[in-house]
């Protein structure tokens, strides 16, 4: 008897003690100090003190925003990743957000161990005047002139020489794109060729990402700890690359090589060593997770659409026309795969490879009748767009074409673009209209709601070079392979070439 009265003890004391600590997070944030009306907070639940309900949130990922959507509609509070934050799923106020920026109290608000991982210059956290300046510089490296003389042809280099192996085997597309992604990105801003030194960048790149995720605990065996510590490697890496460079006095024709020089004509600030290092590594974490990640779902995608893949496919193969095998794409043939830009687009909205961006109010923001207070994290999340049937009709299929429409075309010819084109070319009606070469590029970036690059000031300035790369590995997939087939796991294909001698056919 006395032994059931200590174990109802013990879990009565369980479950006061839970209950104090869950309420300790809704009494510290100030739940019910304002009164609906007069600038309450969103609804909403904050979880364990310090943790909050970071762990469901990371484990349960779009289902722990689409069961709170549903609790408390599309503004909601939490606390996530270390800090109180209200979620927005609304597009019209995320869309106010991006463009408002700093005017509106809003500045970026990314976790801490993202900010001490990825360096205090970070460009995606720094603000004010410093992101005018570090922005200006990675402009200046992805401007569209670099892209056409520069960046182009050695993405076009490196995806010829990265695909030559992939004939006749097993690929594990997931570890193969990542390992593109990471080695393509390394050669263009360091000049960087896979071997021992791009072996122990990736190494400790990997590492670096996972940290950028983690709670800022630093604990030797934590993500965070070891993500610092892959950071403080890193830098050391690029120090030494940065000392030898000038010692040589040689030059290079990559991004490392244009920083070093930014500032020498007096047009552009000079940036400090410290400063171009955190660019380089903001640069290389934030291309290679998106293009690895796109590049393997456009594949995926593409296996499952066999029309969307010959549609693609005889695009490219118009283009390499006239071409010798070796010959490198150039910026006129990047600029016309209209039918490979409306794929990427497509999986970057059906994938959603990017949920969303952080801000951090400056000052009390009102919003829906609600306040966020000033400190807390805003999580614009644009995840919910790509699926609102109202935008995307049909919007769980994968459909380029719906890309395509131009903005002439009537209602009903953009809600059963997916129909008409099942029914073949032959079939399609003659009242579909089709973007001119013109309005191509203007018609798939112009919705207001348009959210797959940001937005505002701060859209991603390396939108075309990521789309560059991963259209140029589509281009040599496609033309260098004829089928791909998925084996068992989700994420291993199996890759034929053209001809059965095993030597290269450019049709």
């Amino acid at each position: 008897m006395a032994l059931l009265l200590v174990l109802v003890g013990v879990v009565a004391g369980v479950v006061l003690a839970s209950s104090l600590l869950l309420r300790w997070n809704e009494v510290r944030y100030g739940n019910g100090r304002r009164r609906h009306g007069d600038g309450c907070l969103p609804p909403g639940t904050m979880g364990w003190p310090l943790f909050g309900e970071t762990t469901e949130f990371l484990k349960q990922g779009p289902a722990f925003m689409k069961q709170r959507r549903l609790r408390y509609g599309r503004l909601f509070r939490t606390h996530i990743l270390g800090c109180p934050t209200v979620v927005c799923m609304d597009p019209e106020l995320n869309r106010r957000m991006l463009l408002q920026g700093e005017s509106g109290g809003l500045v970026p608000g990314y976790p801490q161990s993202m900010l001490d991982i990825l360096g205090r210059n970070n460009i995606a956290a720094v603000h004010g005047p410093l992101h005018r300046v570090m922005r200006g510089a990675m402009l200046g490296l992805v401007r569209p002139a670099a892209l056409r003389t520069s960046l182009l042809p050695k993405i076009d280099a490196f995806m010829r020489d990265h695909l030559h192996g992939w004939a006749g085997s097993v690929v594990d597309v997931q570890a193969k794109t990542k390992e593109m992604a990471l080695l393509s990105a390394l050669r263009q801003i360091a000049g960087i060729t896979a071997g021992p030194l791009s072996d122990a960048l990736k190494t400790e790149l990997y590492t670096l990402v996972l940290g950028t995720i983690s709670l800022p605990i630093n604990i030797p065996g934590t993500s965070y700890y070891q993500g610092f510590q892959a950071r403080k490697k890193l830098v050391s890496m690029l120090e030494q690359m940065i000392a030898e460079r000038r010692l040589s006095g040689d030059a290079h024709d990559d991004m490392l090589d244009a920083l070093l020089r930014s500032g020498d004509d007096g047009t552009r600030e000079k940036l400090s060593d410290e400063q171009i290092i955190d660019l380089l590594i903001a640069l290389i974490y934030s291309g290679y997770e998106t293009m690895s990640t796109t590049s393997m779902m456009a594949v995926k995608y593409l296996s499952e659409h066999p029309w969307a893949l010959d549609e693609l496919r005889r695009e490219h193969l118009d283009i390499r026309k006239g071409k010798s095998p070796e010959e490198a794409i150039s910026y006129e043939d990047f600029k016309s795969m209209a039918f490979t830009r409306a794929v990427i687009f497509e999986t970057l909205r059906l994938a959603t490879v990017v949920n969303g961006l952080l801000r951090k109010t400056t000052q009390d923001v009102e919003m829906n009748g609600y306040v966020i207070p000033q400190g807390w994290r805003i999580y614009v999340y644009t995840r919910e767009i790509n699926y609102d049937p109202f935008m995307y009709p049909d919007p769980m299929t994968f459909n380029p074409w719906r890309w395509l429409v131009s903005k002439r075309a009537n209602k009903y010819d953009r809600q059963n673009i997916t129909k008409t084109y099942r029914l073949g070319p032959s079939r399609r009606s003659s009242n579909l209209l089709l973007p001119t070469e013109n309005e191509q590029e203007k018609n798939m970036e112009s919705h207001p709601h348009f959210m797959l690059f940001g937005g505002g000031g701060r859209m991603c300035p390396g939108k075309e070079v990521g789309t560059a790369e991963i259209a140029t590995f589509l281009h040599y997939f496609v033309t260098r392979y004829r089928s791909v087939q998925p084996l068992l796991s989700p994420h291993r294909f199996h890759f034929q070439n053209y001809l059965l001698t095993g030597t290269w056919h450019w049709l």
